[in-house]
């Protein structure tokens, strides 16, 4: 039996999974969507350094879980890949679900596709959040109405705080047995510093014929590729 471990992007928190939870659970498995601090029902709790990769830490700690299957999506890849390397005696793989990687020093500002001070202009602007994204962002991703609907009905502010953290890496990413997946709508390949790591030997890609959000757009695929990436 493998332990899920569950962590959304920017703005969502352990509700995103709902749709997924269900047959994760039907194969028998443990499954442990984390709501992160700062937001969804966690909006209030503070967030300073380091706060995501405890919140992950913390969580497989308290469970005293075993045999763990880590799932970062978007964002979370950051906290995700930093917190695989403080329980490598737990991990059985981490999951990068279309995500960011953590980069030692670098943070998910400073690596910002259009430059980091446009970003940190944006954030700055909203009284130090990240505002959602609007139904109008979702297009070109494979959502419908309904499921665009939900996702920004659930959406909150993400503090910038975690942001602009840089990364601390305990242990090399390329050593980690990882699971990247390539959301296909959201750009045909992945960044040059996913591309990299999938040259080594404990890295592997998956491709989903979908956009950002899978969770969302493909909850029934995404669970039974989450199911075949637990046994690889």
């Amino acid at each position: 039996m493998a332990n899920f471990v569950l962590v959304a992007g920017a703005w969502l928190g352990g509700w995103a999974w709902d749709e997924v939870v269900p047959a994760l659970r039907r194969a028998g498995h443990g499954v442990h969507p984390l709501t992160l601090s700062g937001l969804a029902e966690k909006r209030h709790v503070p967030v300073g350094r380091q706060t995501h990769v405890r919140d992950i830490v913390d969580e497989v700690e308290r469970l005293d879980l075993h045999d763990v299957v880590l799932v970062g999506h978007s964002y979370s890849g950051i906290p995700v890949g930093q917190a695989g390397g403080r329980i490598s005696d737990r991990l059985t793989r981490v999951v990068f679900l279309d995500s960011n990687v953590p980069a030692e020093g670098e943070s998910f500002v400073s690596t910002w596709w259009e430059g980091p001070a446009k970003l940190e202009d944006a954030i700055a602007a909203n009284g130090g959040l990240w505002a959602p994204v609007t139904a109008a962002d979702c297009a070109g991703q494979g959502l419908g109405d309904r499921q665009i609907a939900r996702f920004t009905a659930g959406a909150t502010p993400h503090p910038g705080a975690s942001l602009a953290d840089p990364a601390v890496l305990v242990r090399p990413l390329e050593e980690l047995p990882a699971t990247y997946v390539k959301c296909l709508l959201d750009g045909a390949e992945p960044t040059d510093d996913v591309a990299r790591l999938l040259t080594g030997p404990r890295w592997r890609r998956i491709d989903m014929a979908t956009g950002h959000w899978p969770m969302f757009s493909q909850p029934q695929e995404l669970a039974r590729l989450l199911l075949d990436a637990a046994g690889a």
